[in-house]
């Protein structure tokens, strides 16, 4: 993380208008300039650029920018905790102190075998946290996937999803959250969560994030090849919706580099390898764990070996280049 606090300022002026970043500056979910003094202080031990960096969005509702570096946040903490331990004993009370420990809190619980009961024990106290935190949708994020690990049944987890959204009623995040637990409860309900997101992105506005949610739920329906060939106009829509958001992006912005990570993924795997293409081009030299580490335990090596094969194509796509036999074109979900 260190390293790539180091070298995200450097990266960024080389790539404004990214042509072929090198893979020795590609960097793996590195921060944005807000986010990384505060790790970079944590990892010596002091909350305050953290605490105020939380309150800030806090205060000026920037719930999607709050729930990301809550997750951030509460991912560092997973490995050093000094910081957050202190910051709980000189302020108990502090909100965005809560919100860090209820998110580090799920995460610890979800790599156990009895995560569903462990999740079962610690759900009321996630949610009396929540009850407490005003407008602020994001602790209500955290009940969802607390619930949504523990099994919760229908109901219990339509009354949560109800008070994130009487907060914020297009937070991609509780969006999420909810298309996870559709997802989960009914593992072949493909055409529902597609459902589910498509109206979701059409209630928002334009520049919400949670327009990106049918892309989400495009990649859930990767797992089934059925699911590809049954849906399949409505993934290269969802594919499609997501191109248009990211294109009113700058190029390698690292506040984007998720939407477009998964955005590539989800075309080569629908062999749309020119699009796919340009949307690598786009991320410069900002890569995210997910979706890259979906199949493998190195998501870097690969996003680098994804982005290698597709180069490979274009220079035998260009002219003087003979063309590629029947047996080398790509199928949907191949990759």
């Amino acid at each position: 993380m260190l390293r790539a606090f180091l070298r995200t300022t450097a990266a960024r002026a080389r790539s404004r208008t990214p042509r072929s970043v090198p893979d020795d500056d590609v960097l793996l979910d590195a921060p944005d300039d807000r986010l990384a003094p505060a790790l970079v202080a944590a990892a010596r031990g002091d909350y305050a650029p953290a605490a105020g960096l939380l309150s800030t969005t806090r205060e000026h509702a920037e719930w999607e920018h709050r729930d990301r570096y809550a997750t951030r946040l509460a991912a560092f903490a997973r490995y050093r905790a000094e910081w957050l331990d202190t910051w709980r004993a000189t302020a108990p009370d502090d909100p965005d102190a809560l919100l860090i420990a209820a998110r580090l809190a799920v995460h610890r619980r979800w790599d156990s075998p009895a995560r569903a009961e462990l999740l079962r024990q610690l759900v009321p106290a996630v949610v009396g946290a929540a009850e407490t935190s005003g407008p602020d949708p994001v602790p209500w994020r955290t009940a969802l996937d607390a619930a949504r690990g523990a099994r919760a049944g229908h109901a219990e987890f339509e009354r949560l999803w109800a008070q994130a959204v009487r907060r914020s009623a297009h937070h991609y995040g509780c969006h999420v959250a909810a298309l996870q637990y559709l997802a989960a409860s009914s593992p072949g309900a493909h055409g529902e969560c597609l459902d589910f997101a498509e109206t979701a992105a059409q209630d928002a506005p334009e520049d919400a994030l949670v327009r990106a949610l049918p892309l989400r739920a495009a990649f859930t329906c990767l797992t089934s090849t059925a699911a590809v060939r049954t849906h399949r106009r409505r993934l290269d829509a969802a594919a499609d919706r997501a191109i248009a958001l990211s294109a009113a992006h700058p190029a390698a912005d690292p506040w984007t580099a998720e939407l477009r990570n998964l955005l590539a993924y989800v075309l080569l795997r629908l062999g749309r390898r020119q699009d796919a293409a340009e949307q690598l081009r786009l991320t410069g030299p900002y890569v995210t764990s997910f979706p890259w580490e979906r199949d493998t335990d190195d998501p870097l090596g690969h996003f680098l070996q994804a982005r290698a094969d597709v180069r490979a194509e274009a220079r035998a796509r260009a002219p003087g280049h003979p063309p590629r036999g029947r047996a080398e074109r790509s199928a949907p979900g191949d990759h």
